[in-house]
């Protein structure tokens, strides 16, 4: 077996990724601060030096580079955190900073979250420059926007872990080490930020005022929910409802949500007769398209990647290649962000319910092989399916919750979805039209209603979820037995694709 991965090229950089990986994961559960690098540069030279004795030895040397691949992870993580000059230095005082909203706000009830790029420290005697970003709660009004450059007072705090939940590695994946206390803002100009980013958050702040105007809430909330994620006006009733039936997951930008998406239009294409090399090109134009759409922020576009992963799962029909791709990207996606690994469930959710599409629907698919294809029903209840079992092990580790019903409720509301979210599309496309407009967003309401009324209903039985929370031992465990299940299915299924002998 070791022997097949030093000789493989692919088995090999699948072995340095997930190296690279487990370095991050080993230094995010005992690193918690900058630590002195000269420990790194002492490492590093003697495997450096150990390498050039082992050179020749193929096994040795695959060894050697795995060790160096899992110590630039640790390095990578600890260099993460705040260095000299750094605005979590001032952590514990009163302050005055200047700076810029480097974020797309996150507005809610009665309050909005800032995210402010540090510029400069003002004091009684002098003005210092430094970097570093801040957490700010303030009032809803006055608003701010992406760009804006303001004057923060405020009791700078350093973020604390509390009731199990590591706040503070929550807001470090933000690239923040430092809160803003009872803070008082004052806009002083604009034109901070990226200026492409910030007309694209424009286009999206147009596009998010025509659906209020189009739509009444909830269907305003919801519309926005599934075109570009937006959760937050649904309200707390509602919101739960979704919780409990298990399709939050429709309200946000996921892999497995766009996954969804390219799934129907991938089979729209080929119901209009396109070759579905071609087919291929334009779901990926779409995908472009709609994480654009969505504001391009990081975790829009990390879906975009694996939602693209799941396709090209399905256009290269060899899983060797697709597993390797999702590694890699992971790992990209980990170096640019370390912190992301163990701390970010968003990421970790999309990466676990992508591995299910990729390796457990081809599976369901052939179980489900009596299902009619209109639309690819078949294919999104596999994918579907894939999907809350790859993540139910995190899903229980991290919320504790098991939501009996969601496969019942997945299947009566996941095939309206494409078509509200085509219907609202439209609208918006034609909303210059007033009747075209209006007849639009009248059959998107429709669908809307359709899909609350069924995980109202659903939401209000007895038995709909159980509180059940595991520990990181269950969780594993829990993967072991999917690992296994897909193994002894493989060896007994029919697959449609070359899942055997190529992972």
């Amino acid at each position: 077996m070791l022997q097949r991965i030093v000789e493989s090229k692919s088995k090999t950089l699948l072995a340095f990724c997930f190296s690279f990986l487990g370095g991050v994961a080993l230094a995010s559960l005992f690193v918690s601060s900058r630590i002195d690098f000269v420990y790194f540069y002492f490492a590093f030279f003697t495997l450096a030096g150990l390498l050039q004795v082992f050179w020749k030895h193929r096994t040795g040397r695959f060894f050697l580079f795995v060790s160096l691949f899992a110590l630039f992870g640790v390095f990578r993580y600890a260099s993460a955190f705040p260095s000299f000059h750094d605005i979590a230095e001032e952590n514990g005082q009163s302050i005055a900073l200047e700076g810029f909203i480097a974020e797309e706000p996150d507005v809610r009830v009665g309050e909005a979250r800032y995210i402010v790029e540090i510029k400069t420290v003002q004091s009684e005697t002098q003005t210092d420059s430094l970097s570093g970003r801040v957490y700010v709660k303030a009032p809803q009004y006055p608003e701010y926007a992406y760009g804006d450059r303001v004057r923060l007072r405020c009791d700078l705090e350093a973020p604390e872990a509390f009731d199990d939940f590591r706040y503070d590695m929550y807001l470090a994946r933000l690239g923040v080490f430092s809160i803003c206390e009872h803070p008082h803002v004052q806009k002083i100009g604009d034109g901070g930020g990226n200026t492409y980013m910030a007309r694209l958050l424009m286009v999206k702040s147009y596009i998010a005022n025509r659906i209020t105007l189009l739509w009444s809430e909830p269907y305003a909330s919801f519309m926005a929910g599934l075109l570009y994620g937006y959760r937050g006006g649904l309200g707390e009733r509602l919101a739960e409802d979704f919780n409990r039936t298990g399709v939050t997951h429709i309200l946000a930008i996921s892999g497995y949500n766009i996954s969804l998406i390219a799934t129907v239009i991938m089979g729209l294409c080929i119901r209009l007769w396109i070759p579905r090399k071609q087919a291929f090109w334009l779901v990926t134009l779409g995908l472009i398209i709609f994480v654009f759409f969505a504001g391009a922020g990081a975790s829009v576009i990390r879906a975009g990647i694996m939602g693209f992963l799941v396709i090209l799962a399905r256009q290269l029909g060899r899983m060797s290649r697709v597993g390797n791709a999702l590694a890699l990207s992971a790992a990209l996606m980990t170096l640019h962000n370390p912190f992301i690994l163990l701390w970010d469930v968003g990421f970790q959710l999309s990466f676990i319910a992508t591995l299910g599409l990729v390796y457990l629907a081809p599976l369901f698919e052939t179980l489900l092989e009596s299902l009619p294809t209109f639309l690819n029903v078949k294919q999104m209840l596999a994918q579907t399916f894939s999907a809350i079992i790859a993540t139910l092990p995190l899903m229980l580790y991290q919320f504790g919750r098991l939501s009996l019903i969601a496969p019942i409720v997945n299947i009566l509301v996941l095939p309206a979805v494409p078509i509200i979210m085509a219907f609202g599309f439209f609208t918006l496309l034609f909303s210059f039209v007033p009747w075209m407009s209006q007849l639009l967003a009248w059959c998107s309401y429709i669908g809307m209603g359709y899909v609350i009324a069924v995980v109202t209903w659903f939401s209000e039985l007895p038995f709909a979820v159980l509180d059940i929370t595991i520990p990181w031992w269950g969780m594993v465990f829990g993967y072991v037995g999917i690992a296994f299940l897909w193994h002894h299915l493989s060896l007994r299924l029919t697959c449609p694709c070359d899942i055997l002998g190529e992972v």
